[in-house]
């Protein structure tokens, strides 16, 4: 019998998205656009925006907001990038949902229960996500993992063990 594990990811919370549309991780106000083009990758709901929707795109640091919640110093792999959201309150990823955005070259960023980093890999194809993420979290020393677009090195989505 062999047991198949879910990943899930995980959107920007609600409480840190209210404050991100106030100010973000870098304490800058969020410029709201109409997005004319769609596509924008949103960290808020998990999904590609659609032209005419109103989004923004803020600084964001997801491992300082996470070390921060637990009591532990990232030290120097703290950082901040940017990330597409609504700019006004959204309802969220779709439960079905699976993994979002994984048309792309991906990296699966592992980070141990201190914020430090413990490796990556490069993801290539949708199909393997779920593989690289059973061999991060298959590491006893795996608290998260990262997933970030290859492209940019931009934070799409968080998943956490258990």
């Amino acid at each position: 019998m062999t047991m198949t594990t879910t990943y899930t990811a995980r959107p920007i919370d609600p409480h840190t998205l209210k404050n991100l549309r106030t100010a973000d991780d870098a304490d800058r106000a969020p410029a709201p656009f109409t997005d004319t083009e769609g596509g924008a990758p949103l960290r808020c709901c998990l999904r590609r925006g659609e032209p005419g929707e109103r989004i923004a795109l803020v600084s964001y640091a997801p491992l300082r907001r996470w070390a921060a919640d637990r009591g532990v110093d990232p030290g120097a792999y703290d950082e901040q990038g940017p990330v597409f959201i609504h700019s006004e309150e959204c309802a969220g990823p779709d439960a079905e949902a699976a993994l979002p955005f994984t048309d792309a070259h991906r990296t699966v960023r592992r980070y141990s229960a201190e914020g430090r980093i413990l490796g990556g890999r490069l993801v290539e194809e949708p199909a393997a996500f779920e593989r690289a993420l059973g061999e991060a979290f298959d590491d006893p020393a795996v608290a998260l993992v990262h997933v970030r677009a290859v492209e940019y090195g931009c934070f799409l989505y968080e998943v956490r063990r258990g």
